[in-house]
């Protein structure tokens, strides 16, 4: 359903109903009048997806499609949901996971598809991974650094899919390299698309921007600490970990500082603009006067020279597809630096610089009004469901913010980068086109698993004082079921206000919780796991590379639930603003 629901049911009873013209409000318990039952319930369908992915390892579309059937069964059967109201609120959730969240994904992986069918794409590369020749410290450059700017502007699906593609060249395994831009994609989150989540949460609760960015700045920086070494960790294991840990843990402590720093004192928006570039600016520093004691190059790595031959077949495929002339033949990770010049250089990175330009001038409160002001929110047809308090549920209301979305303006940039990469229209249209059917199965992966029911929040604001412990997990869930921070905060961001009110906790702590905890189940929504495993030529894998990521995600959860529970308390409070 759509990703702001919650569960529902009508006031008398359980079972079919015939569609009327009164407003559906929940109960919280309507299963064996259990709050527990009624919360596995809920959860049920989330359940059966990471089963069929994980254990079965049916492909993502399939599974979420077979989850989607659970989810109808649930709420009608369960929560008693009529079958009118299921249907026409799972078609909400599909229309929000095609727009903005696909809508952006496309945007963004057209304009790299078009990179690839000039050439500029191995140009960038070659740029970014001239920093250093390790592996290593590439996957640390491209999915953490470059990655988090990119989350930065952009958000959604965006930095995983362009940074999981970034680094299919110099990875010894796409899986790999998937799994790297996944896991990447956390401490970044809260502050990405613009500090969106931070935003939407102050909205939401009615708590001053500012300090939910300080509280949510005392959080995730931890995780900025550690993702680099984690980085090293899955490309080359412990000997990873040895030979590259004095870049990874400097990269992790200046993304982690600067984050906390400008999240405190400077702005939300800017925040990991800020960090990715400090980062990134600290680590060519150091590489000037350090270097691993071994370089682990695609040459020397276990499987270098077979997957090279592999991946340079699929990038001549893919140029084909795209309509790349032959004057721009792919270039393999084993074939001499050809002196790119400083011009050639700079298209490369065009594209980037002209989405930091675009992103960045949107944000000048004029410009920014007058985009809003294009914005369209209606009823959604047929949809007249209240919360569980009786009040309208946002989900009954869809936002078509046509213009201002990310995803148009990452159409805009597109249009404006392709002269200055010299692409004729007829080839960017079909780059477009080879995107679309590139990211088919993505696409309808999204559609279905935006239509699940999560419920289960209420029986866990049961917990009382624990709920610290369990806060995150909110947060957590909610991601991993939309693929959003920003709809994990509209999910779940109030009833984390209230319970922490009613529990004498500050609702400060438990509402940025729900930030914090959500950037962790980015790397296992299903969203982000077809996005990956479409973009790395992974299609059908998707439970495989959930099980590379699903241990990183509950050990950093398990983390952020003992942070938070230490600041509700005398250890740490004085961290909460």
């Amino acid at each position: 359903m759509f990703p702001v629901s919650e569960p529902r049911h009508p006031h008398c009873g359980i079972g079919w109903y015939e569609v009327s013209n009164s407003s559906f409000q929940p109960l919280l318990d309507p299963v064996g009048q259990s709050a527990a039952l009624s919360a596995l319930a809920a959860a049920s369908p989330l359940i059966v997806l990471f089963l069929l992915l994980g254990a079965i390892r049916m492909k993502a579309h399939l599974a979420g499609l077979i989850a989607l059937g659970c989810a109808i069964a649930v709420a009608t059967l369960g929560f008693g949901m009529p079958l009118f109201t299921a249907l026409n609120s799972i078609a909400a959730g599909a229309a929000f996971g095609l727009f903005p969240i696909m809508w952006i994904v496309v945007n963004a992986i057209w304009i790299y598809n078009m990179t690839v069918a000039t050439g500029h794409f191995e140009v960038l590369r070659r740029s970014i991974c001239s920093v250093s020749p390790d592996l290593r410290v590439q996957a640390v450059v491209i999915a953490f650094c470059f990655g988090g700017l990119l989350e930065a502007l952009a958000g959604f699906g965006t930095p995983v899919a362009i940074s999981a593609a970034m680094l299919i060249p110099p990875a010894p395994q796409p899986m790999k390299a998937a799994a790297a831009a996944l896991v990447a994609n956390t401490a970044p989150v809260a502050f990405g698309a613009m500090a969106a989540p931070i935003t939407t949460l102050a909205a939401l609760t009615q708590q001053p921007e500012h300090e939910v960015s300080m509280m949510v700045g005392r959080q995730t920086p931890v995780l900025a600490l550690v993702v680099p070494l984690v980085l090293a960790l899955i490309v080359d294991g412990r000997r990873g970990v040895r030979q590259t840990w004095p870049a990874a843990i400097l990269v992790g402590i200046v993304f982690a500082v600067t984050q906390f720093a400008a999240a405190n004192y400077l702005s939300a928006q800017l925040t990991d603009v800020v960090a990715a570039l400090a980062a990134t600016a600290a680590l060519v520093v150091l590489l000037r006067y350090w270097q691993p004691s071994q370089v682990m190059s695609a040459e020397n790595s276990q499987q270098g020279r077979n997957d090279m031959s592999l991946r340079s077949a699929v990038r001549l495929a893919h140029r084909v597809e795209t309509g790349a002339s032959g004057n721009h033949s792919p270039t393999s990770v084993d074939t001499p630096d050809p002196g790119d010049s400083r011009k050639e250089v700079l298209r490369a990175y065009a594209p980037y610089l002209v989405i930091i330009a675009v992103f960045s001038v949107t944000q000048f409160a004029p410009l920014k009004e007058a985009l809003a002001r294009t914005t369209i929110t209606f009823d959604w047809p047929g949809l007249d469901v209240l919360t569980v308090e009786g009040t309208p549920s946002s989900s009954a209301s869809f936002t078509f913010d046509w213009l201002a979305s990310s995803g148009t303006l990452l159409l805009l940039c597109g249009v404006v980068v392709m002269p200055l990469l010299h692409l004729a229209p007829g080839r960017a249209v079909r780059a477009y086109w080879h995107t679309l059917v590139q990211l088919r199965t993505a696409i309808l992966t999204v559609a279905f698993v935006l239509g699940l029911p999560p419920a289960i929040g209420y029986w866990l604001a049961g917990a009382g004082s624990a709920f610290a412990l369990l806060s995150p997990v909110l947060g957590w869930l909610g991601v991993a079921v939309t693929g959003s921070d920003t709809s994990a905060n509209a999910l779940f961001g109030s009833m984390q206000a209230t319970v922490a009110t009613q529990t004498g906790a500050d609702p400060l702590l438990y509402t940025s919780a729900n930030t914090s905890g959500g950037v962790i189940g980015k790397m296992i929504s299903p969203q982000n796991l077809a996005i990956a495993a479409g973009v790395t030529g992974l299609t059908g894998r998707e439970g495989d590379l959930l099980r590379k990521v699903v241990g990183w995600s509950l050990l950093f959860l398990v983390a952020m639930s003992a942070l938070v529970y230490l600041q509700s308390g005398p250890a740490l409070g004085w961290m909460v603003p």
